[in-house]
């Protein structure tokens, strides 16, 4: 069967735990985040905030409480309320407080890096569904299709799978593996390791020289999987690409840069940001590029930082778009992690597509609008045919032949 005709989702969604806890990240959590130097402000200085008879008034009270409450007042708790209580003033979805455990996953899910053996496993029955290469799965000779059923001493056979990650994710050393393969049990030795988080998936449409690939978030290690990727299917004779951002939520500004630079002609606009009317330019700067026809699938939940590598690869690249309009968010993030490990997350500029529009609270429309939809064939049984996929096979095939 062509593999371009099936509703793909996204497999990797199921890599849990061993591989990296894996959610999809909603817009609101992950959007288009650049780095902050955690300075204290663009223009303001302590000796400025000293004058500030506002906050001296906030700081009045804050002694008072602390001083002359009945009860004992939790400090850190007090002043968490405080600064969320000041992101929530200021009305912006994407502006927010988030407590050090949200902060951690946050940071951990964009990192592109995870310590564990590499495999997905299968939420219902612990099976492992793939085993990645040059990982500790892998030299340890664990198959697709072995069933988790112990670890070291510990029968984990009525566990949940998330229980067993967890337990395979804390051990520190040298750990014991006891798997069901088929009619027999087979024990395997390994440690676990730091590795990259698989954040792609590619193959080759099956008859065609068109390649597909994947992405799922804007990770640090993004743009070096896309180069693999790219290699991979340009050694298998790929003469066009398929680029699938569908339910891909964002991430890192830096990310989306480096994925664009990949692609586009030295000079050639990738955005901008528009800083309080102050408009400043970005485009690519390197001598890479490439030159073969790209069609580009989006959705709904096609937002920020993929919304961002989108407008670049259609008004920059002449790039081709199928599917639904996407989420049409045009804000840009800022983070200021604070010394609880806790983090701030503000919007501190609009960005803007190569032609310089924004496309905040509207999206990017699609050159061909297609929805995948149900398919309830006499016996009541329901299936999402990819027409999205199948359109843009279509477009590429039209292109090439």
């Amino acid at each position: 069967m062509n593999k371009g005709k099936n509703y793909r989702g996204f497999s990797l969604a199921w890599v849990i735990g061993i591989v990296v806890v894996t959610s999809i990240i909603s817009a609101f959590t992950a959007g288009v985040i650049v780095y902050n130097n955690n300075k204290l402000s663009y223009d303001r200085t302590y000796g400025d905030l000293s004058n500030d008879e506002d906050l001296n008034e906030f700081l009045s009270v804050y002694a008072n409480i602390l001083s002359s409450y009945y009860e004992d007042v939790d400090k850190g708790a007090l002043l968490d309320k405080a600064i969320a209580g000041m992101m929530d003033y200021l009305g912006d979805d994407y502006t927010t407080y988030l407590d050090d455990e949200s902060t951690e996953e946050l940071f951990d899910s964009l990192s592109g890096k995870y310590t564990g053996i590499g495999v997905s496993i299968n939420n219902n029955d612990k099976s492992i569904v793939k085993v990645y290469d040059n990982t500790p799965a892998k030299k340890a000779g664990i198959l697709v299709g072995d069933i988790i059923i112990g670890l070291n001493n510990t029968d984990v056979t009525n566990m949940s799978a998330t229980e067993v990650v967890n337990l395979i994710k804390n051990n520190k050393d040298t750990f014991t593996l006891k798997l069901q393969r088929g009619s027999e049990v087979v024990t395997v030795s390994l440690k676990n390791e730091t590795l990259i988080a698989p954040n792609t998936e590619y193959y080759m449409i099956e008859g065609t020289t068109t390649g597909y690939l994947y992405m799922q978030t804007f990770s640090n290690t993004l743009a070096e999987q896309v180069e693999n990727a790219l290699k991979d299917l340009e050694d298998q004779g790929m003469t066009s690409l398929i680029i699938d951002l569908r339910n891909n939520t964002g991430g890192y500004l830096t990310a989306a840069t480096d994925v664009a630079n990949i692609f586009l002609e030295k000079g050639k606009r990738i955005y901008s940001l528009d800083y309080q009317n102050e408009v400043t330019n970005f485009n690519d700067d390197t001598k890479e590029h490439k030159e073969y026809k790209i069609v580009v699938l989006v959705n709904e939940n096609t937002a920020s930082a993929s919304e961002i590598l989108a407008a670049a690869l259609k008004e920059s690249y002449g790039a081709t778009i199928v599917g639904e309009t996407s989420f049409g968010k045009g804000k840009v993030q800022q983070t200021m992690k604070l010394d609880d490990g806790s983090m701030v997350k503000y919007t501190s500029a609009y960005w803007l597509t190569p032609s310089g529009t924004c496309i905040d609270g509207i999206g990017i429309s699609p050159d061909y609008y297609i929805v995948n939809e149900e398919i309830t064939d006499e016996s009541g049984n329901i299936t999402i045919p990819d027409a999205q996929l199948n359109k843009a096979i279509e477009v590429l095939g039209g292109i090439t032949n």
